[in-house]
Parts: C-alpha cells; structure tokens; sequence
C-alpha cells in the first residue's frame, strides 16, 4: 500500500512538498527533519523503498506547517553523520527553530514515534507563526487544526506497520483489559503488529473515531483496513485462522531471526 501511494504521489502535476537532497551542511536550515540514508539500505535509498514512502507522506502531511523536510547520505556527508552521530541508517533528526536537536529516531523500526515526533515540531511551529500573526490583532480567532492534515496522519500511522494496533499503553504496559486481550491474542497467534498509544496524542485518539466510525479503543488494522475490537479480533480467531483471516502472514521466529540478522550490512 505505501509503494502504490508513492506512485500515486509521484503522478501528480504538482508536488505538494519538496524533499531537498543535502549537499553541503550550510544549505540546512532551522526547523527541519534530516533523514540519513545510505545505498546499500534499499528500503531509504530506493525511490520506491517503504522508509522513502513514509518520509514523503510525513512531508507531504505537514506542507502548510513550515518544516523542512531534508535527505542526507550519511556515507557522503560523513561530517554530517559525525555531527549527529549517527551511527544507525535510517536515522532521523528533528531540529527546532533554533537548529537544536528536538528528538532524534534511530532506525525505522518505530514509525508511529516519528510520525508524532513531526506532527509535535509541526504543531510547534504552526503555534508559534499563529501567535506572531495574531499579537496584532487579538481578537482575531485562531484556525481550527487542518482536517487533512490529521486524516494524512493518521494513514500514515495506520499504514506504519501491515497489522497497526491503537491501544490504550503498550505491549509491555497496557493500561486497559481490553487493550491488554488483544495484545495477548495476537501474540499467541504469531502475528507481528505495531502499536500506538493513543493516551500519548488526542488527536489521533479523537481523529481515528471519525477516521474509521468506530468509537471505542482497542483498533486493529491489517493492511490499512479496520479489522475492529477485541470482541471481533476473538472472534475470528475461534472460527479459524486468524492471520488468514486478516490477510497477513504469522511471524515465525526464522523468519524474525532473519529478518533481525539482515536488517543492517554489519548487525
């Protein structure tokens, strides 16, 4: 789904954002996101590659925020790579309006933490240009959040991971019966999911009840369609196979072990 949106992006007659490739340390400027790929890392370094997706659709989602949004080879620009120590392809870092690190993600493993740490520099920087513009003239009422902005988002975060689970905690800490159900089952089914705490960010939680019109918490989407809540996901694990059902594949543990082993050139 993220390689077939990419290519849907990639058609359009004009871009929404531009993505600047860094050539030199200078052409950097304040309130940006650097992301540092390299060659041999096909998901970040193809055109079509999943991590590549993901960063043009957060820089497509936050165009009207005024963030910059830049590609770095960390082998090219090594002094860039040393700066930032980076030490980990893809790695990205978030700089705030005065060019300090605000957060930084190191590998591309948690999308649904960079997916809020853009949407926090964003709404940072979106804060503090309506701040400016209405000192002025304070009676002025602020600008509703921009609806297409929260509705990319959220395909981004539901898209982040083929099964997304939107739960109340985390595997390791859910923070309601519900949400700590369906962790369990999925975990004894062997299907692999990514999560986001949506106790972390309202408007994801707020967003995802309209996004979808389903009301309550758990969510757990397979391939960016909803599955639904606990009650449905159980369900459909006593009638058979669940990953099946959900059109996915179990994550056995060869395969995780490989896919562990060969997710770095040197791991």
């Amino acid at each position: 789904k993220i390689h077939d949106l990419l290519k849907r992006n990639s058609k359009k007659e004009k871009s929404i954002m531009t993505i600047i490739d860094i050539t030199k340390e200078e052409d950097i400027k304040s309130n940006s996101v650097l992301f540092f790929w390299a060659s041999w890392h096909e998901a970040s370094s193809s055109p079509n590659g999943s991590i590549n997706a993901i960063f043009q659709m957060l820089a497509e989602s936050t165009s009207s925020s005024g963030v910059n949004f830049y590609r770095v080879e960390a082998e090219a620009m090594s002094s860039l790579s040393q700066k930032y120590s980076v030490q980990v392809i893809p790695t990205f870092i978030l700089l705030d309006r005065d060019g300090n690190i605000l957060d930084r993600i190191d590998g591309g493993d948690d999308i649904p933490r960079l997916t809020k740490a853009v949407a926090t520099l964003a709404g940072s920087h979106t804060s503090k240009t309506n701040k400016s513009k209405t000192s002025s003239t304070p009676k002025e009422k602020q600008p509703s959040p921009d609806e297409n902005t929260i509705q990319s988002r959220l395909k981004a975060l539901i898209e982040s991971s083929p099964v997304m689970l939107f739960m109340k905690g985390d595997p390791t800490a859910p923070k309601c019966g519900f949400s700590r159900q369906i962790t369990e089952l999925l975990s004894q089914e062997g299907i692999a999911f990514g999560t986001f705490d949506i106790l972390t960010d309202e408007d994801v939680r707020q967003g995802l009840k309209t996004y979808s019109n389903w009301p309550t918490f758990p969510q757990l989407y397979a391939n960016g369609d909803l599955i639904g809540g606990l009650d449905i996901v159980r369900e459909m694990a006593e009638d058979g196979d669940l990953a099946e059902q959900m059109g996915v594949e179990k994550n056995l543990l060869e395969d995780r072990l490989k896919k562990l082993t060969t997710r770095h050139r040197v791991m």
